[in-house]
């Protein structure tokens, strides 16, 4: 990172350290590896600049006003302009010292004497797709639009991939979407940075893959889920019984369609669409209860139809990060029913608070859990079912032998201690904390309307003409989700998955940058 600096007369290095590091927390905290601060060369022996260097074990680097004035800033500023000819030394330094591809990953900062910006180079590695258009500094940045942006000029496409791989023939009818298309297709075979996916980064963490990477030692026994089915037991107060360990929630939703009696299912959408999937490839006939933008896209138990002898839904739902009331949720369960309740993202959610894991009281409850998500497990395909006994025997015969690998029972074993529980707890809290971010920086564009009270690793936003939004994003290095696959939802919705300051920033300027390049 580079960090622009622009300082009035008399400006003290408290003052310049105090803005600096307020921008670098914004930039990632620690993580970030400052390189040097970049001001007017005029101002490269300012006392306050050159003891704030001191301080940051960094140098100074100052350059000619003619060299910064040919830098177009998204922050321009008329006070600037008239004393130095740059509209912005802090954002123009900023991004010159950073070199080619330099994009902002801190707007300008101001306090009363100072103003600072940080920049990153985004250089195009051999491997990369060098069609793809780099991040430009002309753009109006995340935070307002500026009236005086420079025209830019739309990227010259290139060809992306299939994102219909997951297709068996074109959909057609009533029930057209493209149920089994999921947010990996998006950046499969490309150098995207993945919105798609909503997977925690930097996972599993090393104690994690340490634990799998000593279960390779034990591959010549056929795999034994006993241990690994009394920890989930314990880890949710019930007995083994009601259990039952699955190859990732995928597994739990064809075997919940091939096994259960029900003759009348109900999905409740828009929300993951692989229940679904997996009851139509069995043959059931499926109902929906399409919930609706206006109503924050909350669930009324009311709408579910009282014959339904099965009713799916997601908390917090897959993809509008809706939350649903617990007691909403059990007010569906009666003799006679099976109510299944996807918690595939449950523990990113502080408290797990509206989780219904653990309860017993509700008849006909079955509850699906993933270590997909917060551990990043997707390529070990690892998830549980809670439920009565009864369904979980009925569920057990339908399942091959040995449906689970040993590392994937190593894995979930280790999730269920007190100290991984601790640790997903504060993801979830960071998570938390991230998100709101990313809603702050969406809610600076008119152009852009969020599903509010999000409480899941992800938002779904909703754009006029989101499709073409998605592809111009492709071609600034980005990947979302599309959200046309979800019954309930049309191409002017998109799904974001919730990342790190650093990425978010990036993205928000990607989108800005999008959103002009669309008129």
């Amino acid at each position: 990172m580079h960090v622009g600096v622009g300082v009035r007369s008399g400006a003290t290095a408290r003052e310049v350290l105090e803005l600096v590091r307020g921008a670098l927390a914004e930039a990632g905290g620690v993580r970030v590896r400052v390189r040097g601060l970049a001001t007017l060369d005029a101002r490269a022996g300012a006392p306050g600049i050159v003891a704030a260097a001191g301080r940051l074990g960094v140098p100074v680097t100052g350059f000619p006003a003619e060299v910064l004035a040919g830098v177009a800033v998204p922050h321009p500023s008329e006070v600037p302009l008239a004393a130095s000819g740059t509209a912005s030394v802090a954002e123009a330094a900023a991004l010159v010292a950073a070199g080619p591809g330099a994009v902002l990953v801190v707007p300008k900062r101001k306090s009363r004497r100072v103003t600072c910006a940080i920049a990153a180079s985004v250089p195009v590695r051999p491997d990369e797709v060098t069609s793809v258009a780099r991040l430009s500094p002309l753009t109006r940045g995340y935070i307002a639009g500026e009236p005086d942006s420079p025209h830019i000029s739309t990227p010259t496409p290139h060809t992306t991939a299939d994102m219909d791989t997951h297709t068996e023939g074109p959909p057609t009818g009533s029930h057209a979407h493209d149920l089994r298309h999921h947010g990996d297709a998006e950046v499969r075979d490309e150098k995207l940075t993945d919105l798609a996916v909503n997977v925690r980064t930097a996972t599993p963490p090393d104690w994690l893959r340490e634990r799998i990477a000593r279960s390779l030692f034990s591959l010549a026994a056929y795999p034994d889920g006993r241990s690994a089915r009394a920890a989930v037991a314990e880890r949710h107060g019930l007995p083994p019984g009601r259990v039952l360990l699955t190859s990732g929630a995928a597994e739990a939703f064809v075997l919940l369609a091939r096994a259960l009696p029900v003759r009348r299912p109900v999905v409740v959408h828009p929300q993951f669409t692989e229940p679904e999937a997996a009851l139509r490839d069995a043959g059931h006939e499926v109902r929906r209860v399409l919930l609706r933008e206006e109503d924050g896209f909350r669930l009324d138990p009311a709408a579910v139809p009282e014959d339904a002898d099965l009713v799916v839904v997601g908390n917090p739902t897959n993809p509008t990060s809706v939350l649903h009331p617990a007691e909403a949720l059990a007010a569906l369960a009666r003799p006679g029913r099976y109510l299944v309740v996807d918690e595939a993202f449950m523990d990113a959610v502080p408290g797990e608070r509206e989780s219904l894991a653990g309860r017993t009281d509700l008849p006909g409850l079955i509850v699906l859990r993933s270590l997909t998500k917060t551990w990043g497990l997707a390529g070990l395909r690892i998830g549980y079912v809670l439920a009565g006994p009864e369904t979980v025997a009925l569920l057990e015969r339908a399942q091959p032998l040995w449906p689970v690998s040993t590392p994937a029972l190593v894995a979930a074993e280790a999730c269920m201690s007190r100290a991984a529980l601790a640790e997903a707890e504060h993801a979830a809290h960071r998570i938390g904390v991230e998100r709101a971010h990313l809603l702050a920086g969406l809610a600076e564009f008119d152009e852009v309307r969020t599903v509010p009270a999000a409480e899941g690793p992800f938002v779904l936003i909703r754009i006029e003409g989101a499709d073409a939004v998605r592809e111009r994003l492709r071609l600034l290095g980005f990947a979302v989700r599309r959200g046309d696959t979800f019954p309930g939802l049309d191409r002017h919705w998109l799904r974001l998955a919730v990342r790190d300051r650093v990425t978010t920033n990036r993205f928000l300027q990607a989108l800005d940058q999008a959103l002009l390049l669309g008129g």
